[in-house]
């Protein structure tokens, strides 16, 4: 489906991450609605170095491209060398997905480096090119602070949510001083096909579809009935980075349902799907300290500004995001 009116057909257009979950359905979005358009996706392909945590640096894979037609680069954003081969385009659009979005990550010298000053570069190569800059942000700026999040009242709890933020800061900036639009995207906890290779990090309607594929009881936190998150279906992240491409006002705008939903829904939701019907096993929360117990996108300025409107409920994105589970599953996991 295509959202928004701009005609991307014989634009060039950037994606930094385009090898990861949201960036490559991205990709596949220009691919299949702009035959005509020039797509350059630049990612940091997996590798076996890890993190102090023990989680890998890069979940950029092969497999989330598979089926696509346009440029591929590999590169590390942190590298200008790598960053100079992308001075040989001209973009008209930029999307920069690319980041350590693992917010289990305590080295907060590669956090800074990897999504703040990278960004500053990209920012420089928008405002040389003339190109639209459209880049994620996080709903983790707002950290604990009570539901409904709305911009411009943050509290980062960690070094990710502390570095989202300070793009946001740098994004700003940059707008009072380039009259070109940026718009930054708060995507809260996003779900859907592509993202397996997050490993750890992938959305729990995965991680619980798995679960409950592989034969085993779906493992939730005591009280999980409780615990709600604004979860948003891929395709709504989609079309809110499409429709920031052309916005009433440059800015940082919330990207949610705006209606959280309970852990527990997700698991009913699943079995109701798969037909299934295993007794879930509750277990302690041991992060309850720095646990997040409910999250809810305040939207009413990406209404405003970007003209968005969500789409699926859960109970539509959950079962549009069903064949992309079992597919995993046949193919990863049997």
């Amino acid at each position: 489906m295509k959202y928004g009116e701009i005609d991307f057909n014989n634009k060039t257009i950037l994606i930094t991450g385009g090898a990861g979950f949201i960036g490559s359905n991205l990709a596949f979005y220009f691919q299949e609605n702009y035959p005509e358009a020039k797509v350059v996706v630049f990612d940091l392909f997996r590798t076996e170095e890890r993190f102090s945590n023990g989680n890998l640096k890069s979940f950029g894979h092969f497999k989330n491209l598979l089926g696509f037609k346009g440029e591929i680069i590999s590169g590390d954003i942190n590298n200008k060398e790598d960053l100079k081969r992308l001075l040989d385009f001209r973009f008209d659009y930029i999307f920069h997905e690319a980041a350590i979005s693992d917010t289990t990550v305590q080295d907060q010298k590669i956090m800074i480096d990897t999504n703040v000053n990278a960004f500053k570069d990209l920012l420089d190569m928008a405002a040389e090119m003339r190109a639209v800059m459209v880049y994620a942000s996080s709903g983790a700026t707002y950290g604990k602070l009570p539901a409904p999040h709305k911009v411009g009242t943050e509290a980062p709890a960690n070094i990710y949510g502390f570095s989202k933020l300070a793009m946001d800061h740098l994004a700003y900036d940059y707008m009072k001083k380039i009259d070109l639009p940026i718009v930054g995207l708060r995507y809260f906890n996003v779900y859907g096909p592509r993202e397996y290779f997050k490993n750890k990090t992938a959305s729990m309607v995965l991680q619980f579809g798995l679960q409950i594929l592989s034969g085993q009881n779906p493992k939730l936190f005591v009280g999980s009935d409780k615990i709600k998150r604004d979860f948003i279906f891929v395709e709504d992240v989609i079309q809110a980075n499409i429709l920031a491409c052309n916005p009433k006002k440059s800015g940082v705008y919330n990207v949610g349902t705006g209606l959280a939903r309970s852990f527990q829904d997700i698991v009913d939701i699943l079995q109701q799907e798969l037909g299934t019907d295993m007794p879930c096993e509750y277990i302690p929360n041991p992060y309850v300290k720095q646990y997040q117990f409910f999250t809810e996108a305040d939207i009413e300025p990406t209404r405003e500004f970007l003209g968005y409107e969500p789409r699926y409920t859960l109970e539509e994105g959950i079962k549009a995001d069903i064949p992309y589970i079992k597919k995993i599953f046949e193919e990863e996991i049997k």
